[in-house]
């Protein structure tokens, strides 16, 4: 008599939850660094760059979409250091 189920021996979520997930974060990715361009680009910028770069990892059917976030994650930090230089001053304000 047995009382548990059988191991199947799979241990990993489904593919399709893991590209979704993955697409997920591509879009999020994208917002994120679009959104960054015009405030929180210090914190939005590295967190738009993260994001691409996971979703990258992962496979994502999105792969323009997480290319386009990473650019503007880095565009984020660009724009950052000449609004510093420009300003001379560790913040910015339009």
């Amino acid at each position: 008599m047995q009382l548990t189920a059988p191991a199947t021996g799979r241990t990993e979520a489904p593919a399709p939850t893991r590209t979704r997930d993955a697409d997920g974060m591509a879009v999020a990715s994208f917002i994120l660094g679009l959104l960054g361009l015009l405030v929180l680009n210090l914190f939005l910028g590295p967190i738009a760059i993260a994001l691409a770069a996971v979703s990258l990892w992962r496979g994502t059917a999105r792969r323009g979409r997480a290319y386009l976030g990473l650019a503007l994650g880095v565009a984020d930090l660009a724009v950052l250091l000449i609004a510093i230089q420009v300003s001379h001053t560790v913040s910015w304000s339009l």
